[in-house]
């Protein structure tokens, strides 16, 4: 399984990482980046199984970010990770057909929602 990592905090990006390494099962590739710009790139390079994607990014931000990737990789599957766990940026993730949205407050919830995603989904 690949996941890229989206969030320009590098200590966020350490800790998204060393979540899902020690809580899923398979074996986990992760590639992070610190900007909207460098996520589509690497996307479109490495097609990930799984984007982790932060709203405020320098540049583009999160949102405008996924729209470009989803319109561009229709298959994408992205999770929103933010500290802004508002219901407005809640409904604009569900609009942008999100996985889900995950406060940075609750990272551990990060890896049951892609392996919960995955069980019911076995094709993928």
């Amino acid at each position: 399984m690949k996941i890229l990592i989206v969030d320009d905090h590098v200590d966020i990006r350490r800790l998204m990482k060393s979540i899902l390494s020690s809580s899923i099962q398979d074996s986990v590739e992760i590639l992070e980046c610190e900007s909207g710009e460098d996520a589509f790139l690497v996307y479109q390079e490495q097609m990930p199984d799984w984007v982790l994607m932060d709203i405020e990014l320098q540049g583009i931000d999160g949102f405008e970010t996924t729209s470009r990737i989803s319109e561009a990789f229709p298959d994408a599957k992205i999770v929103f990770v933010s500290s802004h766990d508002t219901q407005k940026f809640r409904k604009h993730a569900e609009k942008l057909n999100a996985i889900g949205f995950v406060s940075k407050n609750r990272l551990l919830e990060i890896s049951p929602l892609i392996t919960s995603f995955k069980s019911n989904n076995p094709q993928l």
